[in-house]
């Protein structure tokens, strides 16, 4: 039996590959940055191609690491940044556009025009997504709209549209497909027949033949071509981000719930077989589809900036060298000296949808100083999920009683211990923090017999370190409702 399973992790600001073996540990792993591209306030591209090249460096840079050849890889799974669109021409395999990035808000306007139609919530009954500028569809129309001649060109099928994870598998292996979870991220998806929607692909003009074949979360689909690393290794696993997380936390019965904190922060909640349709500003997604089983659907709270934050204080004001450094300065201080910092770099996501809100820090004082100022970032994640949370628990009538977490930021321990103590719940964090990537290689294992079922999956899953609430409830009630006032500073900034 072959030994390993490879994941393919493409995130919003880096690329990984990572090798796991049959009890879902860390046997290698490489990763590397790619460029963040901001033509205007509100736009966020990145290069597609430099992409490939850093997936290319990834897994080869892992293989090396591990001592490892393709002999030694059963199938490679693939997880990616979700949202993320790129148009590219299928004869010469080059980008038209730069990758529009999920965070991006240039949509703005077409939004705009096609909620005056409907509201809001137009599409919402049959994508599960209110209208926003997060989701692929008005970005393609976008591409389609702004670069000229690629109208006609998509019409004559000339053009194909991919999220990340299709891109890197059509460079991997020819084949042009996507699985349920990202295409649930386009708008453009019928939640209960798993395909293109023809009345909304009509009312966005795009043309279905350039989108790609819908496929399951876990099944073959392709061989590594002889231009990539691991040639003739099966590609068997694909799931956008999140629900990859969901996947590798083994949140596979109704009810159980993960919380990813990344560049942006995100909380999905299985349901079960049905879709439920939120009420409280809550996405309809889906979880997972393994094979020729029964789709299995989330509630999903999606927030834009969390350790993108800390990013932002790193690179654009340099409050820090490193991220990691954000901790430090934040134990300098005891408490975020009256400070609310309300992220809404790209508007606000759930439970609000509001575009056109922006960035605030409010109850600024000649007293606070850059610890108070780094402290109430780190803050402004775990408030963000308490109101996901809050949501979540109106939606589906289940109240949580633990937290899973997993993402760079779940080493922050003031972060984390802050987050027990808002969401008055224990938080817990898993011996492999990695599950965006387990959970791609997990789809990838359970598709090639790597792994037999679930069953044996949840046997792998194991608890690294648990936080429980300290907070008494009249300073997290008087916190939290200072947080929702700061909030309400950031709507409508934008005309």
């Amino acid at each position: 039996m072959t030994k390993y399973i490879g994941a393919i992790d493409q995130g919003t600001t880096s690329t990984r590959f990572i090798v796991f073996d049959h009890s879902g540990n860390i046997v290698a792993v490489d990763q590397k940055e790619h460029q963040q591209i901001y033509p205007k306030p509100g736009w966020v591209e990145h290069d597609a191609l430099e992409i490939w090249q850093r997936t290319q460096e990834v897994i080869t840079g892992a293989l090396a690491k591990g001592g490892l050849s393709s002999e030694d890889i059963a199938a490679i799974g693939v997880t990616n940044q979700r949202e993320t669109t790129l148009v590219w021409d299928k004869n010469t395999g080059q980008p038209i556009y730069n990758a529009i990035v999920w965070q991006d808000t240039r949509t703005d306007t077409i939004i705009s025009k096609f909620a005056k139609l409907g509201g809001q919530d137009r599409f919402r009954k049959k994508t599960g997504l209110p209208l926003a500028t997060y989701f692929s569809g008005p970005k393609i129309k976008w591409i389609l709209d702004n670069v000229k001649g690629a109208k006609e060109k998509a019409k004559k099928g000339d053009l194909l549209f991919g999220n990340m994870d299709t891109w890197i598998i059509w460079k991997l292996t020819g084949k042009h497909i996507t699985d349920v979870t990202n295409a649930s991220r386009t708008l453009l998806m019928n939640l209960k027949t798993l395909d293109w929607d023809a009345e909304i692909l009509k009312v966005m003009g795009i043309p279905r033949v350039m989108l790609p074949e819908i496929k399951s979360s876990s099944e073959v689909y392709g061989y590594v071509g002889s231009g990539a690393p691991l040639r003739g290794v099966p590609v068997a696993g694909d799931l956008g981000d999140q629900h990859a997380a969901l996947f590798g936390q083994t949140c596979f019965k109704a009810g159980e719930a993960k919380n990813t904190y990344g560049t942006g922060c995100f909380m999905l909640m299985n349901t079960g077989e049905k879709p439920v349709q939120s009420k409280a500003g809550l996405l309809t997604t889906l979880g997972y589809k393994i094979g020729d089983k029964k789709p299995v659907y989330a509630l999903e709270g999606s927030i834009a900036i969390s350790g993108a934050l800390v990013q932002w204080l790193r690179d654009n004001l340099g409050m820090i060298e490193k991220s990691a450094d954000v901790e430090e300065l934040a134990k300098t201080v005891e408490d975020n000296g009256g400070i609310y910092f309300v992220p809404a770099f790209s508007g606000l996501y759930a439970p609000y949808w509001k575009s056109d809100a922006r960035g605030v820090i409010v109850g600024m004082t000649r007293y606070v100083n850059k610890g108070h100022v780094a402290r109430s970032a780190l803050e402004a994640t775990a408030y963000q999920t308490r109101e996901v949370l809050d949501a979540m628990e109106k939606d589906s009538g289940v109240k949580l009683r633990t937290l899973k977490v997993d993402g760079g930021m779940v080493f922050n321990e003031l972060l984390m211990q802050f987050q027990s103590d808002i969401l008055n719940v224990p938080v817990v964090r898993p011996k492999v923090a990695e599950t965006t990537a387990l959970g791609a290689a997990y789809a990838a294992g359970l598709a090639v017999g790597f792994w037999k079922d679930t069953d044996e999956l949840k046997k792998n899953w194991g608890k690294d370190k648990e936080w429980k609430p300290n907070m008494n409830t009249k300073a997290r009630t008087s916190l939290y409702a200072s947080w929702k006032k700061a909030v309400t500073r950031t709507f409508d900034w934008v005309e």
